[in-house]
């Protein structure tokens, strides 16, 4: 991995950390995620007329990811409800690089580095030193809260596998990651239409900006990824 590819996803890390903060804040935290879900597509639709369409053997890939996403989505929200943002989210996001890894070798037979796989144990042993406080906090762990954070991890680890083949067969990391926005935005809108009613939507019209400002930092940590993933 060069150095520019290690920093950008180290800036990727830092724009997620700061959207999952900001959707902990809100109140209503399936608008919230449905918002930035929104606000994503918004700005990935502007970028369709400059991206080429996915090659077809992309496209499975894209289907798959988007419904990983609504299961994250899902079991991110509960897991927000059920316990404290510092224990559920490092969580959720340090043990994911470890499921993925244990996916890649068991799905599609790649096989980490001797070194990479040291680097991603240290990564889950350090989160979950991080989520569980050390031993004076157990008795005050919050298991349903780490179920649902356990659970967030493994969609994580499914989109991240499915992104990472999708992105290498799309004609760009670009163009992958723009309409996969799209479509996961639009599939977002649906179900919140399902679940929520129109009702809903003045309320997404009424915070749009927010969307966008979260849609923003999350389409930008989520495209440099699967960008350092097509240069790994």
């Amino acid at each position: 991995m060069t150095l520019s590819v290690f920093f950008a996803v180290l800036a990727a890390a830092a724009m997620h950390a700061i959207w999952n903060a900001l959707v902990k804040v809100h109140l209503d935290r399936f608008l919230s995620i449905t918002l930035m879900t929104l606000g994503m597509g918004a700005v990935a639709l502007l970028a369709l007329p400059f991206v080429e369409v996915p090659k077809a053997e992309a496209w499975p890939y894209i289907i798959a990811s988007v419904i990983f996403h609504m299961g994250y989505r899902t079991f991110l929200i509960a897991a927000y409800k059920a316990g404290d943002f510092a224990q559920t989210y490092p969580l959720a996001r340090g043990t994911a690089p470890l499921l993925a890894a244990l996916g890649g070798i068991v799905v599609v037979a790649e096989v980490p580095a001797p070194l990479a796989i040291l680097g991603i144990v240290l990564l889950s042993a350090g989160t979950l030193v991080l989520s569980f406080r050390g031993g004076a906090h157990l008795e005050r762990l919050n298991l349903r809260a780490v179920g649902f954070a356990l659970g967030t991890s493994i969609f994580i680890a499914g989109y991240t596998l499915s992104d990472g083949s999708g992105a290498r067969l799309a004609a760009t990391a670009s163009s992958y990651a723009a309409w996969l926005f799209v479509c996961d935005a639009l599939w977002a809108l649906v179900l919140c239409l399902i679940f929520r009613g129109p009702k809903a939507l003045p309320v997404l019209a009424r915070d749009w900006k927010a969307g966008v400002y979260t849609g923003v930092l999350s389409g930008a940590a989520y495209w440099i990824v699967m960008w350092a993933m097509t240069k790994a």
